[in-house]
């Protein structure tokens, strides 16, 4: 047996002393495509990676779709769920158990066509534009905080189809989010005037768990396995 191999047999078996075999997780999540999805092929991208990360240690990944603030509530709430995913580090509940990130995200502004946009930081797209965002999403810092500095030119959306429809009509002129998503929704509704401006930040997607003793195991349970993905 090569080296390599031996490594991973041994890796494997430290991971089966962590849960008992043939574990099931149960997670929440939003309807967030092309990440995640009920309708899409195997739940969306983020999903499936997840599912194929957690095979390898014979861990099913079961996936049940909610508007954001209930997912979050009943991972907190109800002990059949063990977290969430995927979500923003920030965009969690009190006292969240953060994996490593499993896949990633974009933040970055987007606008209607036929506008011109110019900023050299987000406060100065706060301060000159009427700027869309998510109103259930934790933004990252800066972008909370000049939401909160400029509320007169922020405006939420309840979902991600609102705020694409907001910004499309002319209701906004820029919008903060994903932009797979947004473009991902336009081309499903068939709008065609919305344009990418500028990329704010990557954003690491992970999985949050409610705080307790065997997810403290699972969280070093899936870190372990997904250090290994690196490898």
């Amino acid at each position: 047996m090569d080296k390599t191999r031996l490594i991973s047999v041994f890796f494997m078996a430290m991971l089966a002393l962590e849960l008992p075999a043939e574990e099931v997780w149960k997670v929440t999540s939003l309807d967030w495509q092309p990440y995640s999805g009920e309708t899409l092929a195997n739940q969306g991208r983020s999903v499936e990676k997840l599912k194929q990360i957690l095979q390898q240690a014979g861990i099913t990944l079961v996936v049940e779709f909610y508007p954001w603030n209930r997912s979050k509530m009943l991972v907190k709430t109800n002990h059949e769920y063990i977290g969430i995913f995927p979500v923003w580090p920030e965009d969690t509940f009190e006292a969240a158990l953060l994996s490593s990130p499993v896949d990633w995200s974009e933040i970055a502004v987007l606008k209607r066509a036929g506008i011109e946009v110019n900023f050299n930081s987000i406060d100065e797209l706060f301060k000159k534009y009427s700027v869309g965002v998510v109103s259930t999403y934790i933004y990252p810092k800066k972008i909370m905080d000049a939401m909160a500095k400029h509320p007169q030119h922020t405006d939420g959306a309840s979902n991600e189809v609102t705020l694409l429809k907001k910004l499309a009509t002319g209701r906004n002129q820029v919008a903060i989010t994903d932009p797979k998503v947004m473009l991902f929704l336009a081309k499903r509704y068939g709008i065609d005037n919305i344009e990418y401006v500028k990329k704010i930040t990557d954003k690491e997607l992970v999985l949050a768990f409610r705080d307790d003793e065997q997810n403290r195991k699972r969280l070093r349970v899936l870190n372990r396995l997904l250090q290994q993905q690196e490898k």
